[in-house]
């Protein structure tokens, strides 16, 4: 089930902001964080030009937020090297999305931006 369109509208914007934070305009042809909303998932990742072609973008995933409808939570996975999903245990879910974008802000393990 995909969340409602306030949910939508609110976590666009929180994203936004917060790529927006991550990689100023002015080196967006160097490094960019992006997201991508689909369903009742957000998935967030980085993005660098390929160094033998500048023209071709190459993205690795930083962080996965998904919607548990029966618990109304928000669950954060990351991605290990091989681009794996798995939960991460030491916050794995709250209510907030903006609680779990700050666990992934902060990244105290390491984990998400290394």
């Amino acid at each position: 089930m995909s969340l409602s369109e306030f949910e939508k509208q609110r976590v666009k914007k929180i994203f936004s902001a917060y790529c927006a934070m991550k990689a100023p305009h002015h080196i967006s042809d160097q490094f960019r964080v992006e997201f991508e909303l689909r369903g009742d998932e957000v998935k967030l990742f980085e993005s660098r030009p390929f160094h033998l072609d500048k023209s071709q973008w190459i993205s690795h995933k930083i962080a996965r937020f998904k919607k548990d409808r029966e618990s109304n939570c928000w669950q954060l996975y990351y991605a290990d090297r091989n681009e794996r999903w798995h939960l991460f245990e030491p916050f794995p879910s709250d209510k907030d999305i903006e609680k779990m974008l700050a666990e992934v802000e902060n990244d105290t393990t390491g984990i998400f931006w290394g």
